[in-house]
């Protein structure tokens, strides 16, 4: 198991986009395919835990597999307009432990 920063992998994912002349798709481009890669992991989803079963002529591809494109695609979206995922994080994080920190049942320490 890798333990990559985000940064890490934002660096990774530019390179890998940087050696071709296309770049990186248009923001609107990038939302569609990131909507099309979260069709297909939700798709996988349903066929593990829901009530639709994998047809025998499927190709047989898991969830870690279609989280992986989703992140990809994610990644690809925060570097085209030049979002730190890292520093995205942190906002979200700082918003849940301060205006949802009392929201859910807490689990009670011993």
């Amino acid at each position: 198991m890798s333990n990559k920063s985000m940064k890490k992998m934002q660096d990774e994912v530019d390179a890998y986009i940087s050696q071709f002349k296309e770049g990186y798709f248009s923001p609107l481009a990038l939302l569609a395919r990131m909507t099309e890669e979260l069709g297909e992991l939700a798709r996988e989803v349903n066929h593990y835990y829901g009530e639709k079963p994998k047809k025998n002529t499927e190709k047989e591809r898991t969830i870690e597999e279609e989280m992986g494109d989703v992140l990809f695609v994610l990644i690809c979206f925060a570097n085209s307009l030049n979002i730190d995922l890292e520093e995205a994080h942190k906002m979200v994080m700082d918003k849940f432990n301060t205006r949802d920190k009392d929201r859910w049942t807490r689990i009670e320490k011993d």
